[in-house]
Order: structure tokens, then sequence, then C-alpha cells
């Protein structure tokens, strides 16, 4: 896509490297946002790139867009042209095949998301709607020049499902479970928590984790800078260890890790499970300290130990958020069994446009139906409450 002129002189171009946008700006433009998380910072994403993880290589060419007026950015999103759908967590592996079987070509397709982070938060970066749903149309255009099938925006916020809605985008959404924190009055620690939840529930959790007590699993808990090398390292083979065990190749390279640590370090927490003296698992936590808002992100244990996973990666991290006066925990994508823990369902968004008219009813009639049944999960999942009438 050329360089262009919008309305109110605006000029969009799309830039092939994130260091070609100004951090400052860009971030400034993020903090405007109500629901601003740490994964849309400049930082991240740029480390995404210069890491080796999010690149032309592994199938994620970076095209972001700009909208600027004179030297001033008043509006951005993270673009990606893809060669596949891996690491996305919005599936549309039956549509790229619904393509293929017509002789059509679906990939590359162009997408805005934080790679390999299913976290909802603002992907359009603007000082209002106007100028959201100029972005879409920006990328609508790139899409048609570049004879791209299709145009994605994964998980986002009300503001960006405003615009999309607005600009004519279909609509598809997903759930995924997220602890909330009491209101008006927070929970004073995770026994409180405990007590809130039905007495099935509440036993459950209670004997998952005596029988981490009782294997003899001890955790330390380190935010930030306390984060040692040795300790990233750790971490790092613990996180490497849960992809093999899925016999697949992690995302994200140890430099991405090693930068995190050097540019966000006050947006990690990292919980370590230790047993007769040695380090046995390791559960990475982000966390953003301006909004009390914690988020699930990584895990993996060099031994079974029975419940561990449950321990390191809900039980620790929620009573840390309650200690911490936190406002919520996100669980992540996927995970019903998440429930029984005191996360509660959430319905989040992507929109998307397809080029190909008669393939972009089908999938709008496809989304359709899809969309109820989402609506009646919810419903079903929401009268299986874990808490207390």
């Amino acid at each position: 896509m050329s360089e262009e002129k919008g309305s109110n002189d605006y000029v969009i171009r799309v830039v092939d490297h994130p260091a070609l946008v100004d951090a400052a700006q860009w971030n400034a433009l993020l903090d405007a946002q109500p629901s601003s998380t740490p994964f849309m910072r400049h930082e991240y994403l740029l480390a995404m790139h210069e890491s080796g993880s999010a690149v032309d290589a592994s199938g994620w060419e970076p095209q972001f867009l700009v909208m600027r007026e004179g030297d001033q950015l008043v509006a951005a999103c993270p673009l990606y042209l893809k060669a596949h759908s891996y690491g996305e967590y919005v599936f549309d592996w039956a549509w790229a095949d619904a393509y293929q079987r017509h002789g059509l070509r679906y990939y590359p397709k162009l997408l805005s998301a934080v790679p390999f982070t299913p976290v909802p938060g603002p992907r359009l970066l603007a000082r209002d709607t106007s100028a959201r749903i100029a972005l879409l149309e920006a990328m609508k255009q790139f899409a048609q020049q570049a004879k791209l099938s299709s145009a994605h925006v994964l998980f986002l916020d009300e503001a960006d499902q405003q615009a999309a809605r607005s600009a004519g985008w279909m609509m598809r959404s997903t759930v995924q479970f997220h602890w909330i924190n009491r209101t008006p009055q927070p929970y004073a620690d995770f026994a409180e928590f405990l007590a809130s939840l039905q007495r099935e529930k509440r036993k459950k959790i209670q004997q998952e984790r005596r029988r981490v007590s009782d294997a003899g699993v001890t955790f330390t808990t380190l935010q930030g800078a306390q984060i040692s090398d040795a300790d990233w390292d750790f971490f790092y083979r613990c996180y490497t260890l849960t992809y093999r065990a899925h016999h697949s190749t992690p995302y994200l390279t140890r430099d991405f890790f090693a930068r995190m640590a050097a540019a966000m370090a006050e947006n990690w927490l990292l919980f370590i499970a230790w047993k007769d003296g040695q380090q046995v698992a390791a559960s990475l936590i982000a966390i953003d300290p301006a909004r009390r808002s914690a988020f699930g992100r990584y895990w993996g244990a060099t031994e079974h130990i029975s419940c561990l996973h449950f321990e390191a990666c809900y039980y620790q991290p929620l009573a840390w958020c309650i200690a911490q006066g936190y406002q919520r925990f996100e669980g992540g994508a996927q995970g019903e069994h998440k429930m029984a823990r005191g996360l509660l369902p959430v319905q989040t968004w992507s929109a998307h446009w397809l080029a190909h008219p008669q393939f972009a009813q089908a999938v709008a009639d496809f989304l359709q139906r899809e969309g109820a049944g989402v609506e009646s999960y919810l419903d079903e999942l929401n009268e299986r409450r874990p808490f207390k009438a």
C-alpha cells in the first residue's frame, strides 16, 4: 500500500518493521485506550520481531499501519501478512481448507493481532471511532491492492468492536475464562475467596492443593528485576518442555524473554516450584500494575507431580492477585476446567473481512450459526457458576 492522504490531511502508511514507528507516540496512543494491556506496548511488539519470534521466516511479516497528521501519530495498529494460522487462537483453518478445495489461495492473509497472545485489548490505537474506522478501511484497501483473500482483527476491545461493526466487518465470538475480584469489598485473602465457592468446588481445590503440599513442593515468587538470568533460563527450559510434551515447537525464542527482562521487567511475575531443594516447575504471569490486571501466560515442569499445574498456574497467581489487590486475572484461551477454580466465562471478539463475495456470504452464514451456539454455550456455563448462590 502506497502512502495515501486521508480525510483531515491524515497520511496513512504501511511500515515493514516496528522500529520504524515512534515508540513514545505509539505508547502514548496505547495509554489513552481504557483497555490498554502491556502486550500492545511498542517494546513487546518490537521484541517479538527482533528476537526472531514473529518474523517473515516464521510466517509473520510485519506490515504495521500508521496514520499521521504532520509529525504526530494519530492512529496505528500492528499488522502482519500471515502465511498460516498458527499462533492466533481464533481458528480459521476450515476457511483456508474451503478456499483450497475451490482452487483459491487463502494465504497470505492480513492479520491485526498480538502474535501468540490471546488477550483482549485495543488493536486499533486511535483517538476516536472515525480514526478506528479509517484504519479498518486502510486495511481493507491494502488487502484489495495486494489481492489478499482476507483481513482479520483478533481479540478486540469494545471500542474496536464498535468500529468494526460500523465498518460492516463480520464479527466472531469465542469464550475465555477470567477471574474478577469481588466488589465492592475485595477478597481479604485466598481463604475468603475459597469460602465464596460452592462446597464441592472448595473441597476439590483444597484436595488439589494438599496433594502438592504433601509432595513436598514449595514456591518462591519473583517479580520484575528479582528474576535473574538463571531464573529466566530455568523458566525457558520448562516452557520448551511443555511444547515438547505436545510434540510441538515453542513459538517464542529465549531472546524474546531476555528482551522482556531488559525492556519490560516490571510486567512479569515468576512462580518457581521447589522439591527436595531442586527447581521442578515454573509459571510465568504477565502483570499490569497500573490497571491491577494479571494474565496467565506460560508454564512447564521437569517432572510430573499431581495437581502441580493447577497450583502453579491458578492458585498461586490468584493468591498473589488477592494479596496485591488486583482486580482481574485472565486465564488465557480455552479451558472450561478453569470455571471450577473460580474463573468465569467471558465473551471475546474478532472481526473479519473476506474479499470473495460468495465466500464472505458463506462465512457470514457460518458465523451466524456459530454465534448462536456460543450464546447457548455461555448460557449453559453461567448456569454452572462455581460460586455460592
